[in-house]
């Protein structure tokens, strides 16, 4: 398998008259848990919108390397955890997983594994909408992780986690590092950083500060 690598170089973003990345250099690769740190507005979700194809440079490259050759390509190795959870309000969450697993290629096992590793117990059976944030947040990640994805981009996991979340969290992010899962991390939760990331790239009004 070919080694698996994101790599920026000099990438810059400007969404109309705002810079939201200016000339930023950065190497993902798989082995450790990456993370983006910085304050609000610093660029760290165009970053990731970046890396996730669903915003293009305004100028410099950005290469997948080991992803495929294109887009599709790249979006099918693909788990996405943004801001929006991505399921529909009035499905229930195990229905929503099945619909995300389906458009993989995947079945009631995956499904089955997915409500597993993060502890969606009874409520996968209530319509979305009904859950707390922390179980929806839950559901969320297993929808990012049900087609076992070969890069993982995650905005603010721990949001609406209670600790018992957070450890599942946790214990996932480092099973997928062991499994060769290329895994990018944006959050403010600093302890969880400590706890889970090997490296660390930290933006300041969308330039690289260290």
């Amino acid at each position: 398998m070919a080694e698996r690598v994101v790599e920026l170089r000099g990438i810059s973003k400007s969404w109309g008259a705002v810079r939201a990345l200016v000339n930023v250099d950065a190497t993902f690769a798989t082995g450790v848990c990456h993370a983006v740190l910085g304050a609000n507005g610093s660029g760290k979700s165009t970053l990731l919108a970046l890396v996730a194809t669903l915003a293009t440079p305004t100028s410099g490259t950005l290469a997948h390397r080991g992803f495929g050759a294109d887009r599709t390509a790249i979006r099918a190795s693909l788990g996405w955890l943004g801001h929006d959870a991505l399921c529909y309000p009035e499905l229930t969450g195990r229905e929503n997983l099945k619909f995300a697993a389906s458009l993989y290629g995947c079945g009631d096992a995956d499904v089955d594994a997915a409500c597993a590793r993060f502890g969606v117990g009874n409520f996968a059976d209530r319509p979305f909408r009904t859950g707390s944030r922390g179980q929806r947040q839950r559901i969320a990640l297993a929808r990012a992780l049900v087609h076992r994805p070969s890069l993982l981009l995650l905005d603010e996991p721990t949001t609406g986690l209670d600790d018992a979340g957070v450890d599942r969290l946790a214990a996932v992010v480092e099973e997928e590092v062991a499994a060769g899962t290329l895994v990018l991390l944006v959050t403010h939760d600093a302890p969880f950083v400590a706890r889970v990331s090997g490296k660390a790239l930290r933006l300041e009004r969308g330039r690289v500060v260290s």
